[in-house]
């Protein structure tokens, strides 16, 4: 396991909520924010290929933050790994600083795209692999990150629906489950996943090595999705 370093301090796992605990104020949308904590650690410290330094390669892998209520996690990985620094933190939400409630592209370094509106990003993940393609980039991984509540939204279903039968096996998608959807999904979310020719699995939200095993298994020819299931936001 890796960690980074942000001018002289280095810092792992076990620093993140000291970092979230730096950002205060309101509208933190906290169950949100701690529901991602552990994906997001996984996939920046072990899976993605994509540091600060590379943050504009074109060859690097694609994170596109989809939830973004409560980018609190999302911010302290991004300090921990050297993107943005520390002393950004404690301004989260204030009226000039760059960690809005919802993550800025143009702002946030490392942020692939402004995230916020429900429904957003696994589309716009589509877009991004079917780009790679046409540019004839077959290395860049594309991973999105959605909540289950998103799957309300009719614009994924069409990206659900397409990115199957399209072959997109770049895309890779974690939704975070903590049963906060309003309409039931008959078979489960995983299931209305594999329905539209997509690679699936469904692993324990908080376990890193659960989560890694799942990031990384193979999926030739298929698009993958990791369902992430975590404690329910209104427990």
């Amino acid at each position: 396991m890796t960690t980074a370093t942000d001018q002289s301090r280095t810092y792992g796992y076990d620093d993140l909520p000291r970092l979230m605990r730096l950002m205060t104020g309101d509208e933190k949308h906290g169950p949100a924010a701690t529901s991602t904590l552990d994906v997001l650690w996984v996939l920046y410290d072990r899976v993605l290929r994509v540091a600060p330094q590379r943050r504009d390669d074109p060859a690097r892998d694609r994170f596109l933050l989809s939830k973004g209520h409560g980018p609190m996690a999302y911010y302290a990985v991004l300090a921990a790994k050297g993107f943005v620094p520390v002393e950004w933190l404690p301004g989260f939400g204030s009226y000039d600083s760059p960690l809005g409630h919802h993550p800025d592209r143009v702002l946030v370094p490392g942020a692939e795209i402004g995230s916020g509106s429900l429904g957003h990003g696994l589309p716009i993940a589509v877009g991004t692999a079917l780009g790679l393609r046409a540019q004839g980039r077959p290395d860049p991984a594309v991973w999105v990150l959605i909540g289950d509540a998103e799957l309300d939204e009719g614009s994924n279903h069409e990206a659900i629906a397409f990115a199957g039968p399209a072959g997109l096996d770049r895309l890779h998608t974690v939704v975070i489950d903590n049963s906060s959807a309003s309409h039931a999904l008959p078979g489960g979310i995983a299931a209305r996943f594999e329905a539209a020719g997509w690679s699936a699995v469904t692993v324990d939200g908080r376990d890193h090595e659960a989560l890694y095993t799942a990031f990384t298994a193979p999926h030739p020819g298929r698009p993958h999705v990791v369902v992430a299931r975590v404690e329910p936001k209104n427990a």
